[in-house]
């Protein structure tokens, strides 16, 4: 292929670029082997428009064919109609009707989730990352292209739509009604953990997403000036812009290099390096990442493991690590988006159909209170126990003491409430108190 204009990277769950096509050399290098396997598809395709039982369109056997080449080299490669096209320009810019959910084809050729997205209808929910979509509106999904699914899931606000999951862990099938909704996405979210620990949550990477974090720092240095550390969360985040991939790195980083990426062509070769000046200065850091983390999270997880700028808690991320460049077709509305290239972490490892492997591992499990026997069980339950003379005498002087000293405002998230609520957290909060203390 060659082109005239250098690509520009743009956001579509992994790192994707935009460019114009200009010319194609159809016959490749092979020229006698292409021709003739042309003169091939000529035949079968005028054989199936003369002889096949049924009428079929011309625009349809040519998109099938397309179709066909291209599922057949990678779960990311595809064709964009002009339909989804435009959609994938909507989306780009952060908001558009649907579900609010990353997906990609399984094996089985069922939609399989990537994470859904933060406070989407999807997220609401409950639907999690690694369930199989296998059904939408009851009809079954094996069959359809990605994209085919992502059109129907897709729509107007506020229409309905019902899907039906396939979870592991569960023995039946799980149905759910959506209601689509306008998905805004703000990319950043902090608070305080505690009094002297930050959180940071990044949802997925977008153009404004290294600014906003940079404010976001800001807002919880404000709170306590002296905190002692931050937990950045990345847990089912699907990825996002290059750039704001290296922009969030740099925040963390005194400078070196982030990423790299090796293609084809000698142009997609090509290294990105943090700025320097981080904004914490050595402050310890907990990276949460787990099975719904992709592409640019995998990059800035990589990047501060590789650096030990950061411990990594969690579980294996998704894998993503190929990039996809969406080319402009010539003379006509569609764009191919196409995978050209792999990228790989300062140390040059790559996580495609790897992941990124935490420092510290954290299962997937449910932590349940149960119910408490104080007061069911002790001495003073026996029969005939002694009792305490001290008893009366502490019960009165209590009631006669005054407080009023006001309480203390009520952080965010204690401890607490993290072990019931997020387990993970929880175990993050705790490695970086440890860390804080050396």
């Amino acid at each position: 292929m060659k082109f005239t204009h250098k690509f520009r990277y743009l956001v579509l769950g992994a790192i994707i670029g935009i460019g114009t096509v200009i010319s194609i050399n159809v016959l490749g290098n092979n020229s006698s082997l292409t021709l003739e396997k042309l003169s091939e598809f000529t035949q079968v395709y005028s054989s199936v428009k003369r002889y096949y039982v049924d009428d079929v369109d011309d625009q349809k056997l040519i998109d099938d064919a397309i179709d066909g080449m291209l599922q057949n080299l990678d779960p990311h490669t595809a064709l964009l109609r002009p339909k989804q096209y435009k959609k994938l320009q909507v989306s780009t810019r952060g908001e558009f009707g649907g579900l609010g959910i990353e997906v990609t084809l399984s094996k089985e050729g069922y939609v399989k989730v990537i994470s859904p997205i933060d406070d989407t209808p999807a997220f609401r929910a409950g639907v999690l990352a690694g369930d199989l979509i296998v059904k939408l509106d009851g009809k079954e999904v094996k069959g359809l292209t990605i994209g085919q699914a992502v059109d129907i899931m897709r729509g107007k606000v506020g229409e309905k739509i019902i899907i039906t999951i396939l979870r592991t862990g569960e023995k039946d099938l799980l149905t759910k009604e959506i209601i689509r909704d306008t998905i805004k996405i703000q990319s950043v979210r902090s608070r305080l953990l505690e009094e002297q620990y930050g959180y940071l949550r990044i949802s997925r990477f977008q153009a404004s997403t290294g600014e906003q974090l940079n404010t976001h720092i800001e807002k919880v240095l404000q709170k306590n000036k002296d905190i002692k550390g931050l937990v950045l969360d990345l847990r089912n985040n699907p990825g996002g812009l290059l750039s704001a991939a290296v922009d969030v790195s740099s925040t963390f980083m005194d400078g070196g290099k982030v990423v790299f990426i090796k293609g084809k062509l000698p142009g997609s070769n090509k290294e990105y390096n943090a700025k320097a000046g981080e904004k914490l200065k050595g402050l310890p850091i907990i990276i949460l990442i787990n099975e719904g983390s992709a592409s640019a999270s995998e990059i800035v997880a990589g990047a501060l493991q590789d650096t030990k700028r950061a411990i990594v808690m969690g579980r294996t991320s998704f894998g993503k690590g190929s990039v996809q460049t969406i080319l402009q077709l010539k003379n006509s509305q569609s764009g191919l988006k196409l995978t050209t290239a792999k990228y790989y972490t300062p140390k040059g490892r790559s996580i495609q159909a790897k992941g990124i492997t935490p420092d510290i591992e954290i299962p997937r499990m449910k932590i349940e209170v149960l119910a408490s026997l104080n007061g069911k069980f002790g001495e003073k339950n026996l029969k005939g126990h002694l009792q305490n003379e001290q008893t009366q005498t502490s019960t009165q002087t209590a009631s006669t003491q005054t407080i009023s000293t006001p309480p203390k405002p009520k952080l965010a998230t204690t401890a607490a409430e993290l072990l019931k609520k997020d387990y993970e957290l929880y175990m993050a909060l705790n490695t970086l108190k440890g860390l804080s203390l050396q």
